[in-house]
């Protein structure tokens, strides 16, 4: 089937080949959780941005948010200048993140920026340079943040020597079939033979990994992390630039583990499609770094401001509790109806928490997972439905609908899925 609108890598000549182009339509127009490309052809969106898009496509309230600002400033360089909406952020962010001590900010223009803002500052306070991070780990595409990732291709392929030092170790979850002792027991290994722990500044981790497949980290793992962390004077950074913002139906996934961070990189739906990030942490620890070592040209701009203060007006409780239980009800009422039908030998495990949820994908005699969800792509595309891989294999379907997806979408968008998965040969 010729999608309507599509096209080809031919008709790109100025884009580099270097950026990989999942879907080939060209979208013009969204609504919550649908878009249209230039011919008009309808879609549901399960990709969401990748989890920027929390409260869907062009908000009311951000929208109004963004339109008044425009008409008053646009922007304003921090660092030269304050701005009111850069110190409102701020402000909300003390309030929003559920942690029992007083933040330190700054604001960043994109999740890459705020993990490498958040190692100069670990660097800062301890003296050290080890890191510890995990196998299938993702925090972004800049080169100290490319070696933290879990993975080597396509991110670090070709690449050489990487800022570091970083030392993997495997990522505990029921999700990942790795246990809390056996990560500990690597990680002691990491300690014994690798770095001593006094040479460590920082551990980088997800609760909820999101290029990972969508698993969560084992709460026992977490709470005798943060142990390890405070005896040996090791920063705890929890990366949520995916998890945060009620994508598990809580403001963050730390949340789930019964933990607070050091530090906490923050991004995605914090401005629901304005590109802007933020480094939030103990006030101490970023109140060490000398004035002038922090900042940034466009961090903080104005009209992002404006748009995160929407989205935290938005983001109550009661809302994010109510849309992710009914996200989460209507994605895993879907899943195990595919699963008790028996029609689909190639779906797997579900993975991930609340709405954040991810399906994985399983070798068949006609084809491997990741063969059959590269399939799937292409049949929902065709039926009306935007999907997205992950895994380190590319074999886990990670569902990103907006929260505010209205139900009557979600239940088309779900049934779209299913009809895209009669198309496959087990």
């Amino acid at each position: 089937m010729v999608i309507s609108g599509a096209f080809s890598t031919m008709d790109l000549p100025n884009v580099s080949s270097a950026l990989g182009i999942l879907h080939p339509v060209c979208i013009t127009k969204g609504r919550n959780a649908e878009v249209w490309d230039e011919a008009g052809q309808r879609y549901i969106d399960f990709i969401g941005g990748i989890g920027v898009l929390n409260l869907g496509h062009c908000h009311p309230a951000v929208v109004e948010a963004v339109k008044a600002q425009i008409d008053t400033l646009m922007h304003s360089a921090f660092n030269a200048v304050p701005h009111r909406g850069y110190l409102s952020v701020v402000e909300r962010l003390d309030q929003f993140v559920p942690v029992s001590y007083p933040l330190g900010c700054m604001l960043t223009n994109s999740g890459a920026e705020a993990t490498e803002n958040a190692l100069k500052v670990a660097r800062g306070v301890t003296g050290r340079q080890g890191v510890i991070a995990f196998d299938d780990a993702f925090h972004g595409r800049t080169l100290a943040a490319l070696n933290l990732n879990g993975k080597v291709k396509p991110y670090k392929a070709g690449l050489g020597a990487l800022p570091g030092p970083v030392y993997h170790v495997p990522f505990p979850s029921q999700d990942s079939g790795v246990s809390a002792e056996q990560s500990l027991a690597a990680l002691e290994r990491v300690f014994d033979v690798e770095i001593a722990p006094s040479e460590v500044a920082c551990v980088v981790v997800e609760p909820i990994q999101g290029e990972g497949g969508f698993r969560l980290l084992c709460p026992q793992f977490a709470k005798a992390l943060r142990a390890i962390c405070d005896q040996h004077g090791i920063l705890l950074i929890c990366d949520e630039i995916q998890s945060g913002f009620g994508r598990t139906g809580k403001r963050f996934g730390f949340s789930h583990l019964g933990i607070e961070p050091d530090l906490l990189l923050l991004g995605k739906s914090i401005a629901s499609g304005l590109p802007l990030a933020a480094l939030v942490g103990r006030k101490a620890l970023m109140d060490a770094l000398p004035k002038g070592a922090l900042g940034g040209t466009y961090s903080g701009n104005a009209v992002a401001c404006a748009a995160a203060l929407a989205v935290m007006d938005v983001m109550q409780d009661e809302a994010l509790s109510e849309w992710g239980n009914a996200q989460e009800a209507a994605i895993v009422n879907a899943y195990q109806r595919w699963k008790a039908s028996e029609r689909f030998p190639m779906v797997g495990a579900m993975t991930g928490v609340g709405a954040m949820r991810g399906i994985v994908f399983e070798d068949t005699e006609n084809a491997t997972g990741a063969e059959h969800l590269a399939n799937l792509l292409v049949a929902g595309r065709d039926a009306g439905v935007l999907l997205m891989p992950s895994g380190r294999k590319r074999n886990v379907l990670r569902l990103l609908p907006p929260l505010t997806t209205e139900p009557d979408v979600m239940a088309e968008g779900l049934g779209l899925i299913e009809h895209a998965l009669e198309t496959l040969k087990a």
